[in-house]
């Protein structure tokens, strides 16, 4: 299943660590939905259990993400410009295809050889231009468990579809 990122920006008010003042932030979270309505929907859900207080979405827009590596030893998220090298057979000139992914890492460097490890079983030939540090100040995948909500009782689910569909033939 393929990811659509969406990127929600968030106002709320934060009480400020070093000083225990309020002030008002703007953050950046990210979102992963299959519409603009299902990532407002997915970001309230998830910051209500984070956010005292209230707080609202002022803008969601299309991420160029495409892939997403956790790290259970960052702290921080990274982006990384991946550039994947392909001979055009027609012409047989080097094409190079951009995608951006996120890992988490404590800092660059290790963003960097987190990122190779990941990517080492490629078999496409691939280039990291650029990794820098990324706003978001956190990321919300689908989990396995989410998926598997409870069907509806008028739907069936596809794999029943699939052992049936030689009834038809």
């Amino acid at each position: 299943m393929t990811s659509n990122w969406f990127e929600c920006k968030v106002k709320y008010v934060k009480i400020d660590e070093a000083s225990g003042k309020e002030k008002k932030v703007s953050e950046p979270y990210l979102v992963d939905a299959v519409s603009f309505t299902e990532a407002e929907a997915r970001i309230h859900k998830e910051l209500e259990q984070m956010i005292s207080g209230d707080f609202n979405v002022t803008n969601i827009s299309k991420s160029n993400v495409t892939e997403l590596y956790p790290n259970e030893n960052g702290d921080r998220w990274f982006k990384a410009k991946v550039s994947f090298v392909d001979i055009d057979e027609a012409s047989g000139k080097e094409k190079k295809a951009t995608q951006y992914m996120l890992t988490q890492a404590s800092n660059v460097k290790q963003a960097y050889e987190f990122l190779e490890e990941c990517l080492s079983t490629m078999i496409v030939p691939y280039e990291i231009p650029a990794i820098s540090e990324s706003p978001l100040m956190d990321v919300f995948p689908y989990f396995s468990d989410e998926l598997n909500e409870e069907i509806p009782a008028h739907l069936k689910p596809v794999s029943e579809m699939e052992e049936n569909s030689n009834e038809f033939e």
